[in-house]
């Protein structure tokens, strides 16, 4: 998995097809990501002490990183990425106009 915190993604299928968002956190076990503003899910929640608020919470929930593409500013749509370098001084390149993609 190729996908690190603050990166610029898109999302290719579900219901935010076609969303432009960044990473908010990576669960690698899981072969997941939780990307801002995508996937929102709704939890009940109990207040379990005096600084907690009961009531419906809507947060983001993890969606799979085969959902996912690395966005590119130069080609503006998604793209796979190349690895390039030694293992000291190693970047990520778009395959199409071979930039580089920054990590966050």
């Amino acid at each position: 998995m190729d996908f690190h915190k603050n990166d610029k993604v898109v999302v290719l299928s579900g219901d935010n097809a076609g969303t432009v968002s960044r990473v908010l956190q990576v669960l690698t076990k899981k072969d997941r990501v939780i990307v801002e503003k995508v996937n929102f899910i709704k939890r009940h929640t109990k207040a379990r002490g005096q600084g907690q608020q009961s009531g419906i919470i809507e947060k983001e929930a993890p969606i799979h990183f085969s959902k996912l593409a690395h966005f590119c500013d130069h080609c503006n749509r998604g793209v796979r990425i190349r690895v390039q370098g030694t293992s000291k001084s190693r970047t990520r390149h778009c395959v199409r106009c071979d930039s580089v993609i920054t990590k966050g």
